[in-house]
């Protein structure tokens, strides 16, 4: 019954972002940096994006193989990020949306990462990134868990996508970052890319309202730009891209 009922919101949650316009855009946005980073990994291996969740990566990039832990439908397996179930060095891409701050074992979905990435193959995070703008919205109007003074990367489940500590990016990538490299010296942290300060903000998300109506996407764009050069810590969204060595 509980697989049914995610089921059910979930393709509730997907016709929703196809009726949102400028949600859309982010998302295609989204999916033209797993383009970009599919031309700096080995051609060799499985491309797959983690998480897969009611995004629509598959209709722009046929190649991927889309995942979740829960069976919708319109994805293509069941992979858990903690234990997945490939053979060692066959995967040349992982791509994760909105979906790090999910994973109750941070650190076991990184050794599965460093152990299932071919040399050369590439990491790439796309989360939510602990700014000046982003810090109260996800502490305060956000729905889940958001917690940068956590002494660990794991946190309890409450269920599919209801589990969540939104700093871990943070708390991974700069806080805790030399223990990261310490502890996963094959996964070379090679950019990290804070970006969108208002912009999925202001569509709502995968909420019902949106102020963000398709046609004033570009200009929102421009003013995250702007935001931007005033300071990075105006971003509400990072990309952290990984090569394995």
């Amino acid at each position: 019954m509980h697989a049914e009922t995610d089921a059910s919101r979930a393709r509730a949650l997907r016709a929703r972002l196809a009726r949102k316009p400028a949600l859309r855009r982010f998302y295609l946005e989204v999916y033209d940096k797993y383009r970009s980073c599919l031309s700096r990994c080995p051609r060799e291996g499985i491309a797959i994006e983690v998480g897969s969740g009611v995004g629509f990566a598959k209709e722009v990039i046929a190649e991927l193989v889309t995942s979740d832990v829960v069976p919708y439908p319109w994805l293509d397996r069941i992979v858990d990020a903690r234990a997945m179930p490939f053979e060692g060095e066959t995967l040349r891409a992982i791509f994760l949306l909105n979906v790090l701050h999910h994973v109750t074992d941070a650190e076991r979905f990184f050794d599965e990462a460093q152990r299932c990435l071919v040399p050369g193959g590439r990491l790439l995070i796309i989360d939510q990134y602990r700014g000046w703008i982003s810090t109260p919205i996800l502490r305060y109007a956000h729905r889940e868990g958001f917690d940068p003074d956590a002494a660990d990367w794991k946190f309890d489940s409450a269920g599919h996508a209801s589990g969540a500590n939104g700093a871990l990016p943070w708390i991974v990538f700069e806080r805790d970052r030399t223990r990261f490299d310490r502890g996963f010296p094959a996964l070379r942290v090679v950019r990290m890319e804070p970006h969108s300060p208002l912009r999925y903000w202001l569509a709502g998300g995968l909420r019902r309202w949106s102020l963000l109506p398709g046609w004033a996407f570009p200009s929102a764009s421009r003013l995250d730009r702007a935001l931007l050069r005033l300071s990075p810590r105006l971003a509400s969204f990072v990309d952290i891209e990984l090569v394995k060595t």
